[in-house]
């Protein structure tokens, strides 16, 4: 998106935020925008595929399988946008929207349970929905070309990180940049099989590994999801999310549940686990897992959930399971409450040890609300090059396409991703100074299993111009003659001016 789009974007949603002030208390905006913006999805969507068969002539306008085969939900008539702005300012309008929300899961059993249908509520009287509905009327969300620049995922995580309540942090927890998702999805391709994110916020890891098979020819029916998610606002919009695109949401189970205390699925062995798990989470619950089976490389510190979520990933990995986690950069270095060995473990550990493939420094600003940089750690259980770990520094690619945010272009994408699996296949890879480094279990020992890429790849080499050595000198020499003289010309101008005024000096 253009700098331009994105803040009229972020006008539109101050704007619908502006609207509810005062109105209800600032954690339920959420609630009713999400709502809203996914009956625009949806209508969207069904209104430019409606106006096709229109224009087909087949009849097949109001066919619903025309839809189905498209993986777009069928919209009954009072349940469309169209509807329902022209209802906007009716005093019945809260309950208009609840029933279109009824209509639409009556006919997409994918939906069944999952909206959140409260607008006729007695809490949101004082909202003016009319005018919410105005707001969002000129936004496309749902057509082709909204859902390729992926804007609705840019509504969720700027809405949610600008005006959500405390429950959810900022720095991603809901909604990961695509460009960084892609990124993890492009490194361990998905192609089949079993995929797990066991912190799934709305599904964007599952939405992107999607992409990336229907990108290289595959069937999106061969993977098969597996998540959870413990925002149970944030569970159901994942739930949407899979259905809109025509995904299994199954195996997100039924309800919104704690990971750490309930894990709902206990016998997973996954082929591929994605995630971007909150960062630095010091209230987890620690004390009541101590003797937890997970903990095979040492117990997490209770104030800090980073090595818990590590572990608990690295238990769902099948035998040739891999792993791409996004993880603050505090966990590549330090040694409170024992991470240090956690590390060290992960590392050598002579029992399902070396698990360590690949430590990825990302750029600062890829998230859309705070300039956290992070670092995206791949885990594999059947490496590829046992003993060695690949060090990339990918913190100088991407460009700002914003005042404070930094996307990934395709090219800086492929350079990571191919690095990684030239170093894999052990083909066509070498060191690069500044940017690419691999390392053996002995020369992460020697730094004490710090992580930190910047630490091995050192700096980046500077082009020879050609010039000799000597030449360099003598020319810096006789510039730094030069300035000295014209510094002394300048002291002695100033001493003659202030002695003609009578300030000798």
């Amino acid at each position: 998106m253009k700098e331009e789009d994105l803040k009229g974007l972020e006008n539109k949603l101050w704007e619908a935020a502006d609207k509810m002030r005062g109105a209800v208390p600032v954690s339920s905006y959420k609630f009713i925008v999400l709502g809203l913006i996914f009956l625009k999805y949806i209508s969207d969507s069904f209104e430019e595929k409606y106006q096709e068969l229109v224009e087909e002539g087949f009849g097949l306008e109001n066919d619903r399988d025309s839809y189905m085969a498209e993986n777009i939900f069928y919209v009954p008539a009072k349940a469309r946008w169209e509807y329902l702005n022209a209802h906007s300012k009716d005093t019945n309008i809260g309950q208009t929207i609840d029933e279109a929300l009824e209509e639409i899961e009556k006919e997409n059993p994918t939906l069944r349970g999952v909206l959140i249908k409260q607008y006729n509520s007695p809490d949101y009287k004082n909202v003016n929905l009319g005018e919410l509905i105005d707001v969002f009327t000129n936004i496309k969300i749902g057509n082709k070309e909204a859902q390729d620049k992926d804007i609705l995922g840019r509504i969720y995580e700027y809405f949610l990180g600008q005006f959500a309540s405390n429950e959810l942090q900022k720095g991603g927890e809901f909604y990961t940049p695509a460009c960084l998702v892609r990124t993890m999805v492009e490194c361990i391709e998905p192609y089949k099989g079993r995929i797990y994110d066991p912190a799934c916020g709305s599904g964007g890891m599952f939405v992107q590994s999607m992409k990336f098979i229907q990108r290289h020819q595959g069937n999106i029916n061969d993977l098969n999801i597996f998540g959870q998610e413990k925002n149970p606002t944030t569970w159901k919009l994942a739930k949407m999310n899979l259905a809109i695109r025509g995904l299994n949401n199954e195996g997100l189970g039924k309800f919104a549940d704690d990971t750490f205390h309930n894990d709902l699925h206990k016998d997973l062995k996954a082929d591929f686990v994605l995630a971007n798990p909150p960062f630095n989470i010091s209230d987890w619950g620690q004390e009541k897992l101590v003797d937890d089976p997970r903990w095979k490389y040492g117990t997490p510190p209770k104030g800090n959930a980073n090595f818990a979520w590590v572990q608990h990933m690295v238990s769902k990995l099948s035998i040739n399971g891999k792993a791409a986690i996004i993880l603050a950069n505090g966990s590549l270095s330090s040694n409170t409450g024992g991470e240090g060995e956690i590390r060290k473990e992960l590392i050598e550990a002579e029992r399902d040890g070396d698990l360590v493939d690949c430590i990825i420094a990302m750029p600062s600003n890829l998230f859309y609300t705070v300039t956290i940089p992070c670092s995206i750690w791949i885990l594999n259980r059947n490496k590829k090059q046992k003993g060695k770990t690949l060090f990339i520094d990918a913190r100088n690619l991407g460009t700002m396409v914003t005042r404070k945010l930094r996307e990934l272009s395709e090219n800086d994408i492929e350079k990571i991703a191919s690095t990684y699996h030239n170093f894999q296949n052990n083909k066509d890879y070498v060191d690069i100074a500044g940017f690419c480094k691999v390392a053996t279990i002995d020369e992460i020992k020697e730094n004490n299993y710090v992580l930190t890429p910047g630490r091995y790849v050192g700096a980046e080499e500077q082009e020879d111009d050609g010039i000799p050595f000597e030449e360099k000198m003598k020319t810096l020499t006789s510039e730094l003659a030069k300035q000295f003289e014209e510094s002394h010309e300048l002291e002695d101008e100033i001493r003659k001016n202030l002695e003609d005024i009578g300030y000798g000096i």
